[in-house]
Parts: C-alpha cells; sequence; structure tokens
C-alpha cells in the first residue's frame, strides 16, 4: 500500500496553512507529522485520509501497482482523532458488534478477545456514555489495532490516557506496524517514538 502525495497545500479563505508537500507513504513504514498547534497537523491527516479535500495538488492511493479510487480508500483505513466520536448509546458489546459488521477483525480476533486486550472486561455491557475519558481513548485505539486495514491514521492518540495506557499504546501500535503504514500526528515523542520518518510541516508555511 502506498500514499503518493504531489504538490499538496490546502488554504482557509486567504491564509494557507501549508503549501508543496511532496512525498510517499510506504506500508511497513511510520511516519510523524509535527509542528507547532495550529501548524496544520490534523488538517494534513484529515487530507491523506480523504475527509478533507486539498485545495491544490493530489493525493493517490495504490495498493501493489494498482490504484485505489478516492471512493474506496475508507476500507484500507482506520483513524483515532480527539474529533472523531464513539456512539455513546451503545454499550461496549453492541459497539463492537456494530463496528465488525463493515470491518474485519485483525488475525480473528473475537470481540471476547478484544475486551480482553482493552482490560474492559467488567464494561461489556456498560454503555459508551459512562465510560471515562480515557477508557473511550483506549476503545478508539482499539477498533483501530484490532481492525484489518493498511493504514493507520493516529492523531494525538494518547490524549485522556494515563501513565498505564500509554504504555499499553506503546506496546499494541508495535504489534501492527509490520501490516500497515501508520501516520502520527503529534508533538509528544512518546506518543511516535517507533517512527522511522518525520515529516515537519513548518517546513512548507
Amino acid at each position: 500500500m502506498q500514499i503518493k502525495v504531489s504538490n499538496l497545500g490546502k488554504k482557509f479563505q486567504r491564509e494557507w496553512v501549508f503549501r508543496h508537500i511532496d512525498t510517499t507513504f510506504r506500508q511497513g513504514e511510520s511516519y510523524v507529522l509535527i509542528g507547532p498547534n495550529g501548524s496544520g497537523k490534523s488538517t494534513l491527516m484529515l487530507m491523506l485520509s480523504g475527509l478533507l479535500p486539498p485545495s491544490e495538488g493530489n493525493i493517490q492511493y495504490f495498493e501493489g501497482e494498482q490504484k485505489v479510487s478516492e471512493e474506496h480508500f475508507y476500507r484500507y483505513q482506520s483513524i483515532v482523532a480527539p474529533y472523531e466520536e464513539l456512539i455513546e448509546e451503545f454499550t461496549l458489546q453492541e459497539l463492537l458488534d456494530f463496528h465488525f459488521a463493515f470491518k474485519t477483525p485483525r488475525h480473528n480476533k473475537t470481540s471476547s478477545d478484544i475486551i480482553k486486550a482493552l482490560y474492559l472486561e467488567r464494561a461489556r455491557h456498560k454503555y459508551i456514555k459512562q465510560f471515562s475519558s480515557g477508557m473511550k481513548q483506549r476503545l478508539k485505539l482499539g477498533l483501530a489495532f484490532y481492525s484489518e486495514g493498511k493504514i493507520l491514521f493516529l492523531d494525538e492518540p494518547c490524549s485522556n490516557l494515563d501513565a498505564q495506557g500509554i504504555q499499553w499504546y506503546q506496546q499494541e501500535v508495535k504489534k501492527v506496524l509490520p501490516e500497515c503504514i501508520v501516520i502520527v500526528g503529534s508533538n509528544q515523542a512518546y506518543e511516535y517514538e517507533f517512527v522511522n520518518h518525520k515529516l515537519s510541516i513548518e517546513h512548507y508555511k
């Protein structure tokens, strides 16, 4: 899997957030987008995931030599971000059942396997709206880690996680690195200490 970016730029009204980004993201490699708050890390991630159109340039997706259309790209990706919401009216079990009606579990994990891996055995029948912010974040990450896919977008992935949750994240993300393109948006080293490549948004102002 590859994401090829050519002359990519984004502006809001008359102000350019960034311009002239040319790079390729490759499967089995990991990347971090770094830059000050407001520099465009989340904006670039939204564009790469197909959720926000570019103002100039283009993004192409490939599986091997075969080009993947933008409308089908969602099948290959998972995204975890502060602006992504869970369905809070579901219980944990209901949410997993709903999610995996559309996604395939990685390595044939069952819902019980996933709940155990998330350390949420006691919350199986608890409504998501009753979860703490840390539990919700761990669940978001788990849905991404344990779903089949070749691209993971992780925007501020350790938001609301305590020290134990951060350690869990660091262990779990390393397990999927050989199978995926992993793109992290963060300025916190503990969220991206495993990456192979850094992309500083400031270089494209």
